[in-house]
């Protein structure tokens, strides 16, 4: 057998190595990474603009103004944000399918947050390990947004409705219980949307409660299985 070395052990990696490749962040993750969380708080502050300009009432001005000068701003934002993400993913109108729960939120702002897993995913990835586990982070997920959902829906429908003939939603403490209701699909009827939009935003809310709801129960009921299998293989055998 040959004493000398073989070359090859010292000849350099391909740059293009695919698995090295794989593992670096693109231009467009590290976009993402840095406004997850700066945007997540313009989609507060959008929804506290809004919330200012439905629940201050005209005569209270300038805050209806200043509600809405918050809205157009940080939808502005979120326009500006989705335009750099699509030129940095180089994908054209790809994008607009590839990524349809941007989009989705973008034509209705209301709806941001069901990207609050993004928001978590972001900052998870500047952390080591994940403070909680798989079932706890989903129902922290569900619950933060069917909370943000519910007042969102909540403001929207109190600003369509108490204004509309026949109307049973005329203030927002109405609003926010037929918004639980809705939520919880109990659905107890004695607040219910006359309006064309607010019946659509009830149609979606009904949707998104469903699922949201059908999450945390999910999870919890799993959570529940595994603490009782735990508890069974460390208990001793009986005898």
């Amino acid at each position: 057998m040959s004493d000398r070395p073989d070359p090859r052990s010292d000849r350099p990696a391909p740059t293009g190595d695919r698995s090295t490749a794989s593992h670096r962040p693109t231009r467009l993750g590290r976009w993402e990474e840095r406004t997850e969380v700066p945007m997540a708080v313009a989609s507060l502050v959008f929804l506290g603009g809004y919330a200012i300009h439905v629940l201050a009432g005209r005569d209270r001005a300038p805050w209806p103004d200043v509600g809405l000068a918050l809205v157009y701003g940080t939808w502005a934002l979120f326009v500006a944000d989705y335009a750099v993400r699509l030129g940095l993913s180089g994908q054209g109108h790809r994008f607009v399918r590839t990524h349809w729960l941007d989009t989705l939120v973008l034509v209705m702002p209301l709806l941001r947050p069901l990207r609050v897993v993004k928001v978590y995913t972001a900052v998870q990835q500047r952390r080591a390990e994940p403070r909680l586990n798989l079932y706890a982070r989903v129902m922290s997920y569900a619950g933060l947004s069917a909370l943000l959902l519910g007042l969102s829906a909540a403001l929207t429908v109190y600003h369509v409705e108490h204004t509309a003939p026949g109307a049973s939603i005329v203030t927002f403490g109405d609003a926010a219980w037929w918004a639980c209701a809705t939520l919880t699909t109990v659905g107890y009827g004695d607040a219910v949307p006359v309006t064309p939009e607010g019946r659509i935003v009830a149609a979606g809310l009904m949707v998104c409660g469903l699922a949201l709801l059908g999450a945390v129960t999910g999870s919890f009921s799993s959570w529940l299985l595994q603490v009782f299998r735990r508890e069974d293989e460390e208990r001793p055998p009986a005898g």
